[in-house]
């Protein structure tokens, strides 16, 4: 187009970033009701797969072109991808959405802490390690947690911190087209796997349209919306805004699933919203932040 690029917004990152995490919970949701007929490998397995086909149709990847230095790191953000949809599913089926969100979670909060510089920036983390301190069962409650669902979340965990270093450096030049290469990346490893292991079931043509929600829900959506946000925010801003997830977990388990929280937990979700909000006040002083041009 003639003239110059319009400038968008320095909050619209946020914007977009808040409108995919709203629909990876309510995707998580959904695929959690599938479990009991398709079990959490056969969800990953056709999540990736529709999702995948979704995201190629709209983007064309093999139109991308990507230097030696990418190359890599793409590698690693597909795996991390695929390895996070895979664990975080498996976690889910003993762990209760919530939980197994903030568990999670310890991965994106890890990479805000490393990369913080600032005093301010320092506060907003340690707010949103309190909130998670109490919004986990610790305590008297800590044996009804399935431990092995409990590390399933964890690894999941470590993924995202994987995804959103190497998402970085990878997608910088091709913004949200890059994430359909890298789900391309998990589908060739987790596809497989989890047909395997789901078996016949998974052929089921009446899987099919719950299947295709939860891609668009789970994958399409959030991953092309989190690329952008996540190639124009700075790296300690979008880990820290990440905390709003377990927040939006609890809200969705309890809408879609019927899973409840105390009051306590009530509260350190609050806590993680602070957090996120604090993060986004303090955004304008960062020296480091680009702005969405478009054509």
């Amino acid at each position: 187009m003639p003239g110059s690029p319009r400038k968008l917004p320095v909050w619209l990152p946020i914007v977009i970033l808040l409108i995919a995490m709203a629909s990876i919970q309510s995707g998580a949701s959904l695929a959690k009701s599938l479990f009991p007929l398709i079990g959490a490998p056969g969800v990953t397995a056709l999540r990736l797969a529709l999702g995948t086909i979704i995201l190629v149709i709209i983007f064309r990847p093999w139109r991308l072109r990507f230097t030696p230095e990418q190359r890599k790191p793409l590698l690693f953000y597909g795996l991390a991808l695929g390895a996070m949809n895979y664990l975080f599913y498996l976690s889910i089926q003993t762990v209760p959405l919530g939980i197994a969100v903030a568990l999670e979670f310890t991965g994106p909060l890890a990479v805000a802490l490393f990369s913080s510089r600032r005093p301010v920036d320092f506060i907003w983390v340690v707010l949103a390690v309190l909130g998670l301190w109490f919004l986990l069962p610790l305590g008297q409650d800590v044996s009804h947690v399935d431990l092995t669902g409990a590390a399933f979340a964890l690894g999941a965990g470590a993924c995202w911190a994987i995804y959103i270093l190497c998402g970085q450096r990878a997608g910088e030049e091709h913004g949200p087209a890059t994430v359909a290469l890298g789900s391309l990346i998990a589908a060739v490893v987790f596809v497989p796997l989890g047909a395997i292991q789901a078996g016949d079931a998974l052929w089921h043509w009446s899987i099919l349209p719950l299947g295709l929600a939860v891609a668009v829900l789970s994958t399409a959506l959030p991953y092309s919306l989190e690329m952008v946000a996540l190639t124009r925010l700075p790296t300690r801003t979008f880990g820290t805004l990440m905390s709003m997830e377990p927040a939006l977990a609890a809200v969705s388990g309890m809408i879609f699933l019927s899973e409840t929280l105390t009051l306590v937990q009530w509260l350190a979700l609050l806590a993680i919203v602070a957090a996120s909000i604090g993060s986004t006040l303090t955004l304008r002083r960062e020296s480091k932040i680009k702005e969405v041009d478009i054509g």
